[in-house]
């Protein structure tokens, strides 16, 4: 009996495994290593560009990815920065007081040293714009951020638990969802002396988190259902460790696009409130403040009211195209 003749090596030292159809099949193990450590890609190297990473990308680099090449992102992103920057350090760009003023320049036009000319009291309105931006970051921000913690909380544990809780949550989202928003602030806040921004904050957290907790139920209700899910809770995975390792990173994509959009949202609504006369109070110095004043005058000084109200407009717009850019990023169903 002819003895076994053990497999022909190529020339780079890697075995040829015999094929069904007689021939044979490069198996070396340097084209090996690499076949293994390649992530798919559109290049030839699987990664952007044809450049080989060693590991797999996520669903978060792919989008951060996508938003570096989105000129919207990026035009958003720098109005954005300009306007924390300025609302940290407002003293960068004007050197004034918002609450200095005098009335002999009361409705003056622009002149040097003061482009955007003077408002009824005689109050420098460039420098009232810059510092009103500080209010309107500060409350879109914070109200955001704790729309986004309790919706995202009581929407979780609704959509993990599911059954008499998630049915006791719903109805009272809908109570909330019943509530005029405005008609509600005119009511709630018509009764706070406090010029303060938290009574404002609070509003917005209190009838804004359903939105964000029916995003979150639902997104909770599709990850819970995926097969790793399915395999953690079968190695013995308690109900924290399934909910904070597997679901919410996965879950918590809309949740951030929602609360993205709301941010230009609240900063709006902060104006709005203002403008009404039942938000932020002077001396608190704010856009809708200021825009509430200049009504009056808009025939005979329009400056007053058209340099607030159009850093409102360019505030509100560049966080909605902010995101606009992260919704288009995350969601697979776009790409």
């Amino acid at each position: 009996m002819p003895e076994p003749q053990s497999p022909p090596t190529g020339d780079n030292g890697g075995a040829i495994a015999a094929t069904g159809a007689g021939g044979g099949m490069d198996l070396a193990t340097s084209e090996g290593g690499t076949l293994e450590q390649r992530p798919a890609g559109p290049g030839p190297g699987g990664g952007a560009g044809g450049e080989s990473t060693g590991r797999p990308r996520s669903l978060w680099s792919d989008a951060w990815r996508d938003l570096r090449r989105n000129p919207v992102f990026v035009l958003s992103a720098l109005v954005i920065v300009f306007l924390v920057i300025i609302s940290i350090r407002p003293s960068l760009i004007t050197a004034g007081n918002p609450l200095s003023c005098d009335l002999a320049r009361a409705q003056d036009g622009s002149r040097p040293g003061h482009p955007f000319g003077f408002n009824g009291q005689g109050c420098d309105v460039y420098t009232r714009t810059v510092y009103g931006a500080r209010t309107s970051v500060v409350v879109g921000v914070l109200a955001s951020l704790g729309v986004a913690v309790v919706g995202s909380v009581l929407g979780g544990l609704a959509g993990f638990f599911g059954g008499f809780w998630d049915a006791i949550l719903s109805r009272i989202t809908d109570i909330f969802f019943a509530i005029p928003v405005v008609l509600g602030g005119l009511v709630l806040l018509s009764v706070v002396t406090s010029s303060t921004v938290w009574p404002v904050i609070g509003f917005m957290v209190l009838l804004g988190w359903p939105q964000i907790s029916r995003i979150a139920r639902g997104s909770v209700i599709t990850v819970k259902q995926n097969d790793f899910v399915q395999a953690a809770r079968a190695l013995g995975a308690s109900n924290p460790r399934m909910m904070l390792r597997h679901i919410l990173p996965n879950a918590i994509a809309p949740v951030i696009v929602v609360a993205t959009i709301a941010l230009g949202t609240f900063i709006a609504l902060e104006a709005t409130l203002s403008y009404l006369g039942v938000g932020l109070k002077p001396p608190t110095v704010s856009w809708g403040i200021d825009i509430s004043d200049a009504s009056p005058y808009i025939r005979n000084s329009p400056h007053m009211l058209l340099w607030p109200a159009g850093a409102l407009a360019i505030t509100v717009l560049a966080f909605i195209m902010l995101g606009d850019a992260v919704r288009d990023a995350l969601d697979p169903k776009l790409r």
